[in-house]
């Protein structure tokens, strides 16, 4: 009777433990992890060692390079693995572009962080969480702003330190005051940002000119 092949899709894997000094990081390895072992090394030390290195046969690391540098500054003798030997040369190549390219789709729910966080008591700052940043997600102003500062977009950004150069501002374009306050109403936003339309500023700002110029002349 002949033997059905085991779709990769459902192959169990064993897990098993392998000396650090006998691991082989890839040395064509695109990705640059050195910024995010800091983060990885306290997540082991806070959680344990979780998540195991995907090698090959001859050892060599194809996804985990980052938990491999992590547990070298734990000082760990051995970390757990798998072995994905049933991949060819060709498929090893491709997962392990793959498995670092597919974490970039994904996004925060930036609202529903903040609840997790608020309910753990760990210091999650230690695993590159920006508290500030996260706690302005609840926050709700009166207008809604409908333009957005995106990467195939030109833009400056133009800060503004005294209170009449933003009123003057202000005035030009129309700007209305915006009251920014979170969810339950207890928390205001400090500082206010717009993003406005290049052309028009650079009209507006020539209308301005040729005003005062005018002016001058009187």
């Amino acid at each position: 009777m002949k033997k059905e092949k085991v779709s990769n899709k459902t192959r169990k894997f064993n897990i098993i433990y392998k000396q650090i000094k006998d691991l082989k990081p890839y040395e064509k390895n695109p990705r640059k992890n050195n910024e995010a072992i800091e983060y990885v090394r306290k997540s082991i030390d806070e959680f344990g060692f979780k998540n195991p290195i995907i090698i090959d046969k001859q050892n060599v690391i194809i996804c985990g390079h980052t938990r491999y540098e992590a547990a070298k500054q734990l000082d760990m003798k051995e970390v757990p693995c798998i072995i994905a030997d049933d991949l060819t040369e060709d498929e090893i190549n491709a997962f392990r572009l793959a498995d670092n390219k597919v974490a970039e789709f994904s996004k925060w729910n930036k609202e529903l962080l903040a609840v997790n966080l608020e309910s753990i008591q760990i210091d999650m700052t230690k695993f590159g969480f920006d508290l500030s940043e996260v706690a302005d997600s609840d926050i709700v102003g009166d207008i809604k702003f409908t333009e957005e500062m995106l990467e195939e977009n030109n833009y400056l950004v133009l800060f503004v330190d005294k209170s009449i150069d933003w009123l003057q501002i202000e005035s030009l374009f129309d700007i209305k005051p915006v009251k920014a306050l979170d969810s339950k109403g207890n928390r205001q936003r400090i500082g206010t940002g717009r993003v406005i339309d290049g052309t028009k500023f650079i009209k507006k700002m020539l209308e301005v000119n040729n005003n005062d110029s005018k002016h001058n002349k009187k």
